[in-house]
């Protein structure tokens, strides 16, 4: 994940639940007579950086919401495992899963060679692409080829989007870095600039709150990334175990529906 992602809205701490069960044991006849024993009941803890909207973050009923975390509860209810959302300092998420305190980093986290090295990867679950977002109903970009001349936008500090904007400036008539998403969507709304750069992921998540004044240019420009699920290095039980029901919920159509609650369409597919 992108760290600078993170401006898009701001979040609280995350808090979510576990529980203990009782359990009793005892020998002989007198089995009944020996004091009941308690034993921490089994629970998955999801790492998350719980300011990333739509991929983990707070509501405003202080409910940690989002994509991520919708594809983990419902993992969740198929495995029988209650889950618990953790926050974490980001910077340290290999400290973090290395110390056993969570179980897995689940929040848009991408695949890359270099966490290779200390994390143990499932399947990508989807890609996130650059975009180009225009206003609705503007036939002037219907390609990146369209972008020359024109005023173009993305976030400072956006990695692989603020990149594409240096890199090709010298083909727009103006470009413009904005602190946070929000402001460079509501100037391309307001007519101040004609395109704004994104990931997918954050780009259709605003265009599926605004569906009537914004549209996305089909076909990516930049790179493409995956995301995936990270777990400790040497722990392939859990992995294979997570691994086997996100193949379920994608065959059986479950991350299609959650990921068009969140984006307005299906961007799981491959």
């Amino acid at each position: 994940m992108n760290v600078n992602m993170k401006k898009v809205l701001a979040g609280l701490l995350s808090l979510a639940f576990a529980g203990v069960i009782a359990g009793c044991g005892g020998s002989g006849d007198k089995a009944a007579d020996k004091p009941a024993e308690k034993k921490a009941e089994e629970k998955i803890v999801i790492g998350l950086d719980d300011n990333f909207p739509p991929m983990g973050f707070h509501d405003e009923s202080n409910e940690i919401v989002g994509f991520d975390i919708d594809l983990a509860k419902e993992l969740s209810k198929r495995l029988g495992t209650p889950v618990e959302f953790k926050a974490i300092d980001w910077a340290s998420k290999e400290a973090e899963i290395a110390s056993g305190r969570i179980d897995a980093i689940w929040n848009g986290l991408e695949i890359t060679e270099e966490r290779k090295k200390n994390l143990l990867f499932s399947e990508p679950y989807m890609n996130n692409r650059l975009l180009i977002f225009r206003r609705a109903k503007d036939d002037s970009i219907r390609s990146e080829a369209d972008l020359a001349g024109k005023a173009v936008a993305t976030q400072s500090g956006s990695s692989t989007a603020e990149d594409y904007v240096d890199g090709n400036a010298s083909k727009f008539s103006s470009t413009k870095k904005y602190p946070e998403y929000l402001s460079a969507f509501m100037d391309l709304e307001a007519g101040r600039i004609d395109a704004v750069i994104c990931d997918e992921i954050i780009g259709r998540y605003y265009m599926s709150k605004h569906p009537d004044t914004m549209e996305a240019v089909d076909g990516n420009v930049g790179p493409v990334t995956q995301y995936g699920v990270a777990y400790k290095k040497e722990n392939k039980e859990l992995r294979d175990k997570f691994q086997k029901v996100l193949d379920e919920m994608r065959a059986d159509g479950t991350m299609a529906k959650i990921s068009e609650k969140w984006f307005g369409k299906d961007i799981t597919k491959l």
